[in-house]
């Protein structure tokens, strides 16, 4: 059973920040809750979600406020029942540091594509906004295989 789900990218203050957002609010009502965080590869430690992203998640109705990004090591990892990353660079640089996470490594976009979501970090608004999309299709379809038949706001 999944109880906890750690979403990764880069730094930990575009992607993996929306993506924890989106995937938590689509689980919100699952009972026994499951807990979502994040973390970065090479987190901007500290930091607030990055401007660009916060503006669009919140013209789309999803605050980031209270984001600290955070960097990943192999005890958040150990300590997650999934993590999913943005890139399939980031499942081989996981396996490298923590082989033993293996086994809990899959794609954001697993069920929505499957390609891997682009960093959107300084690039234009409308990249950002293409990245939410793909982001809030991805955190959709897991919810749905997380939790098959729920109904989605």
């Amino acid at each position: 059973m999944i109880k906890t789900i750690l979403v990764v990218c880069v730094g930990n203050i575009c992607r993996s920040a929306v993506g924890e957002r989106l995937l938590a609010a689509a689980l919100s009502g699952n009972q026994p809750p499951i807990g979502v965080a994040s973390a970065g590869l090479a987190a901007v430690t500290g930091n607030p979600a990055d401007p660009t992203a916060t503006e669009v998640a919140a013209a789309h109705g999803v605050s980031l406020e209270g984001h600290v990004a955070r960097q990943f090591n192999s005890v958040l990892g150990r300590s997650s029942d999934l993590i999913l990353v943005m890139e399939p660079a980031h499942k081989a640089r996981i396996v490298s540091m923590s082989p033993e996470l293996t086994g809990k490594l899959m794609l954001f976009d697993q069920w929505s594509g499957a390609t891997g979501i682009q960093d959107p970090y300084r690039r234009s608004r409308e990249f950002h906004e293409q990245t939410y999309l793909k982001l809030e299709a991805a955190a959709a379809s897991w919810a749905e295989k997380l939790v098959p038949g729920v109904s989605r706001a």
